[in-house]
């Protein structure tokens, strides 16, 4: 029996303690490559396996033919070009190994967010090579990576000839300094991979100005430039080349002159949202002048909203297989089972750890949710993790004010897709969820159904008699109000039914007095 007072038990079961705990670690790695071995068997295909899929609903697609012309352009760059001897992030994502930490979830979350790291690069227009994923509880302050991974990590890099080190993680600028002097090439992480795509993705003034904005309040703190070419002026003997007196002050750097043009630019740009936002608000008070309800589109990147769209409205919009095709919101108009119209709007696609840059970039756009009626948050039941992307969702709305208290409606899309098992899981999670396929229509039609039962019902009863010169009149009672009785008489169209209160005023007043 062991004395556990006796130096030499404890030194064996320290020993002991000591190799379980190695033995451990590697058995966490172990597990980790394999996970790595699993996503970078579907490189290529990360987003989903085959290629998008239209139907007649989905329009002419013109917008998809000329975003794949534009894809792999040679030096592709979101950064300001201006401003020489500075070292921007110049995102030419073209060979890329990824790099993720495995902290406290579980195999299969880890899994899943280093498969959506590669489907984010693999969007971007790169190919990814190879991959490394470390098991550990939080990120080294120095390089991301322990020391001895980051090492490995350059090896690989140099193994496969990568020109691309991409991160799962948002990297402190310290941080990716770091990592790039141990690996030697460029290294970005997750936001900035996430603002690559949309500056390529954004077509509308609004959307270009937006990501921009974003952009530039990502890259601000990052600005890195090489050695003394960084010095415009300098105060005491290096003044001036050494000139002495008169040359000395405090002086400016090039880069404290970059980071002042880059707040100017940033502040131009906000001025340039701000004057674009009264005519968003300027349709929104006419929808709302005309009693017309709204219907937000809105959920995790690639869930198929544009499918969806195009499904409810025959609208045309842009639908392709990968992440965040949709940047630019679109209004459309729909009918409702029950014939009244309302305006649906599909908006930008959200994803886990979305940038607060973006958020706060896009918040304008996001608010097209929280001005909503209605939302359809839309899910993708094939995704293996749907009930994690529900909650993405969800801790945006929570970051727009208003956007909680607007009725939701689960749209669980893709289920031609979908395991029926998940599609029964979700529906006893998420009550009222609905199923669809935008694809294939199934479901489409009790959706519809949904959406005419939770719109706003209009409030005020009527019953007048309307002449014939005033068809105006009648024809917004059939798209908004609700008719109970119509009857053609000699003195006018007599109506009984229910309608807003704007509409019933210009009812009242234009009616016929018939005794």
């Amino acid at each position: 029996m062991n004395d556990p007072q006796n130096p030499t038990t404890r030194e064996q079961d320290a020993q002991e303690t000591a190799v379980d705990a190695q033995q451990a670690e590697r058995d966490a790695q172990r597990v980790a490559d394999d996970v790595v071995a699993r996503v970078l068997a579907r490189a290529g295909t990360a987003v989903h396996e085959g290629a998008t899929v239209h139907t007649a609903h989905d329009g002419e697609q013109l917008d998809l033919e000329e975003r794949t012309s534009l894809r792999r352009v040679a030096n592709l760059s979101t950064e300001l070009q201006d401003v020489t001897e500075v070292e921007y992030r110049q995102l030419r994502l073209e060979r890329v190994v990824l790099v993720g930490l495995w902290g406290s979830g579980t195999q299969e979350s880890a899994e899943i967010s280093l498969r959506e790291l590669a489907a984010l690069a693999e969007t971007a227009g790169s190919e990814v090579l190879d991959g490394l994923l470390q098991r550990r509880h939080t990120p080294d302050p120095g390089t991301y990576l322990g020391s001895g991974k980051a090492a490995e990590l350059a090896g690989v890099v140099a193994a496969v000839g990568a020109d691309t080190v991409v991160v799962d993680g948002e990297l402190a600028p310290s941080q990716r300094r770091a990592l790039e002097d141990v690996v030697k090439v460029k290294v970005v992480d997750r936001t900035a991979l996430i603002l690559d795509i949309f500056a390529q993705h954004a077509k509308s003034r609004e959307g270009k100005a937006q990501v921009e904005l974003a952009q530039l309040e990502y890259l601000l703190p990052r600005l890195r430039g090489w050695g003394e070419s960084m010095s415009r002026q300098a105060g005491g003997q290096v003044g001036g080349a050494g000139a002495g007196m008169g040359s000395r002050g405090p002086g400016e750097t090039k880069i404290e002159l970059d980071r002042r043009r880059i707040r100017n630019r940033m502040a131009k740009l906000r001025r340039e949202i701000a004057a674009m936002e009264p005519a968003r608000q300027t349709k929104r008070a006419s929808r709302k002048k005309n009693a017309i309800p709204s219907v937000a589109i809105a959920g995790y990147t690639n869930a198929g909203k544009s499918s969806l769209l195009n499904r409810l409205t025959d609208a045309g919009v842009l639908v392709e297989n990968a992440l965040f095709a949709t940047l630019d919101p679109t209004v459309r108009r729909a009918q409702a089972a029950d014939g009244r119209v309302y305006t649906l709007a599909d908006t930008v696609g959200f994803v886990r750890n979305l940038p607060h840059q973006l958020v706060e970039a896009f918040r304008s756009t996001l608010e097209e949710v929280a001005d909503a009626d209605l939302v359809l948050h839309v899910v993708d039941a094939s995704h293996p993790d749907p009930e994690g992307q529900i909650a993405a969702v969800r801790h945006v709305f929570a970051d727009i004010p208003g956007a909680m208290d607007v009725p939701e409606i689960i749209v669980l899309n893709k289920a031609d897709l979908a395991e029926p098992e998940a599609l029964a899981r979700l529906r006893s999670r998420e009550h009222g969820a609905v199923v669809v396929s935008a694809h294939t229509g199934e479901g489409v039609d009790a959706l519809q159904a949904v959406i005419a039962d939770q719109l706003p019902r209009p409030g005020v009863t009527v019953d007048v008699v309307i002449p014939y010169d005033r068809g105006d009149l009648v024809h917004r009672v059939h798209e908004t109000g609700e008719i109970d009785a119509e009857e053609h008489t000699p003195h006018g169209t007599a109506l009984r039914g229910r309608v807003d209160a704007g509409l019933a005023s210009e009812l009242t007043a234009a009616a016929v007095q018939v005794r």
